[in-house]
């Protein structure tokens, strides 16, 4: 009998893979529904016997079947694992992406599963804080603060009521690496937090997931499930967010999971001293937490420090947005170029026509010119450039983008999901928006050109306001895309 393997993650039941497995099922064949590859344009991808075809419909299931025939041949892309998209990638945290059943224990095992949190119980705390420091494994989610530093600051508090919490409040525009995880790994997510939970001596776990993932909360639920005699004396419980954007600020979170409004805290105190019901929380994210068992497996530290560029260490999945024309999971070592990644891998833009911008770090990322495509995927280097890395997500836009409605899009949407907090973010965010559509609507009247000359200066003090003034990364970054949109475009301001 034929196996037939296919996704089942969120992304591939949305281009009709469960139509597509069905029919499969029907022609006889045994299917298995297994985590996606990454290779989003290609979806339903199918997969017998290694060979990949795709985007399959379920009226290309007869060209397909039996496999001998030559009839769908326009839609074989042949071994997959060979296919130019994976065989470049260096994949750790994604290893088993397209491989296994996301609940199936044995193929998580089979796969080196459980490895690196069986060997960190036969350390002590201390030692796996100094390993995880060791490989250089820095905050996937934004800041790219140390996590080991991180883990120390929680292990050395006091208060004996310590907890870990991961933030799967994927937000970004461009993002889904989560998603997939959640989704495809959920063992590895699940592992990763009771590493965590030895390192700072943690009984209390909890997934903050959004709202807009219920796949994703109905497959952590189902593996924490499965798992829990595996992980124990560790518990874990599933939280689900309203879909507020701010909640992946660690302390608005922190408020939501306590049931209360999510809104950022002032700091100090830091989580990592006074964090959930006021105790001392690690609070990481999705890609982090899924680093860890490559890390704590024997040799994965050392591994994963060599990998990399200056500071930032091991590798980043990168996720490949907008109008392109391969979109998708790409996970590499970082210091790969913008070039690279837009060109080479994603094959630039889905229309044909020129790339004019790139945004990276989700809606509050810097617009990338093209003439600055050579910088390097590396947290300092993008810090330097005034821009972010973030949670990793490329958004590509063609020349028919007008940069000064993406920069009206930035301050519409800071105003519209502010936690009300902070002046500058709360009323900046509002008076962002009037600005830029004065100046959008000016006219050749030198007295309106006046007007508009001030209005220019005038938005850039704003910005500065906002960055220095604000509380949070909300209102902190929402001045990136619009001053590099002034700064690269100012002819779509004109």
């Amino acid at each position: 009998m034929t196996t037939v393997r296919i996704a089942d993650d969120a992304l591939a039941l949305a281009c009709g893979a469960d139509a597509v497995a069905s029919a499969f099922a029907q022609a006889g064949c045994m299917v298995e529904r297994v985590s996606s590859w990454g290779m989003h344009w290609l979806e339903p991808l199918v997969e017998i016997d290694g060979i990949g075809w795709g985007p399959v419909s379920v009226a290309d299931v007869p060209k397909i079947l039996p496999v001998s025939r030559n009839d769908g041949e326009d839609l074989c892309i042949g071994p997959i694992a060979a296919h130019p998209f994976i065989a470049r990638q260096q994949r750790l945290t994604f290893k088993r992406a397209g491989k296994t059943r996301p609940l199936s224990l044995d193929d998580y095992e089979a796969t080196g599963g459980w490895a690196g949190l069986h060997r960190a119980r036969t350390l002590s705390p201390a030692q796996v804080i100094a390993e995880v420091t060791g490989s250089g494994l820095r905050g996937r989610g934004g800041a790219g603060f140390p996590t080991g530093r991180k883990w120390q600051t929680v292990a050395e508090a006091a208060n004996p009521r310590k907890y870990v919490v991961c933030n799967a409040d994927e937000g970004d525009s461009g993002t889904f690496a989560d998603r997939m995880l959640m989704e495809g790994d959920p063992y590895a997510l699940i592992e990763g937090m009771a590493i965590t939970a030895h390192a700072v001596s943690a009984q209390q776990g909890y997934i903050y997931v959004r709202s807009e993932y219920p796949h994703a909360v109905a497959r952590l639920e189902a593996a924490i499930a499965l798992s829990a005699a595996i992980v124990a004396p560790f518990r874990l419980e599933v939280r689900v967010g309203a879909g507020a954007y701010v909640c992946g600020e660690e302390t608005s979170l922190l408020n939501s999971l306590e049931g209360r409004r999510g809104e950022v805290r002032a700091k100090p105190p830091l989580p990592a001293v006074a964090g959930l019901f006021g105790c001392p929380t690690a609070i990481n994210n999705v890609l982090t937490l899924t680093a860890l068992p490559h890390i704590l497996a024997e040799g994965g530290a050392e591994e994963y420090a060599r990998l990399g560029i200056d500071r930032s260490r091991g590798t980043k999945p990168i996720q490949l947005a907008g109008n392109i024309r391969c979109g998708g999971l790409f996970e590499t070592a970082f210091g790969i170029t913008l070039r690279e990644l837009v060109y080479d891998i994603g094959g630039g833009t889905a229309t044909g026509r020129p790339v004019k911008a790139v945004q990276v770090g989700g809606p509050l990322g810097a617009y990338i010119h093209p003439d600055r495509f050579d910088l390097p995927f590396d947290y300092e280097a993008f810090t330097a450039a005034d821009a972010l890395i973030g949670h990793g997500g490329i958004v590509v836009f063609d020349d028919s983008a007008d940069m000064s409605r993406q920069a009206r899009l930035a301050m519409q949407f800071c105003a519209a999901e502010s936690c009300g907090k902070c002046t500058p973010c709360r009323i900046g965010a509002v008076r962002g928006v009037e600005l830029i559509d004065r100046i959008r609507a000016g006219e050749d009247a030198p007295a309106i050109a006046r007007s508009r000359r001030e209005d220019l200066v005038l938005l850039e003090d704003l910005c500065e306001t906002m960055r220095s003034g604000s509380l949070c990364a909300l209102g902190g970054f929402a001045p990136f895309p619009v001053l590099s949109a002034l700064r690269h475009w100012p002819e779509d301001f004109a």
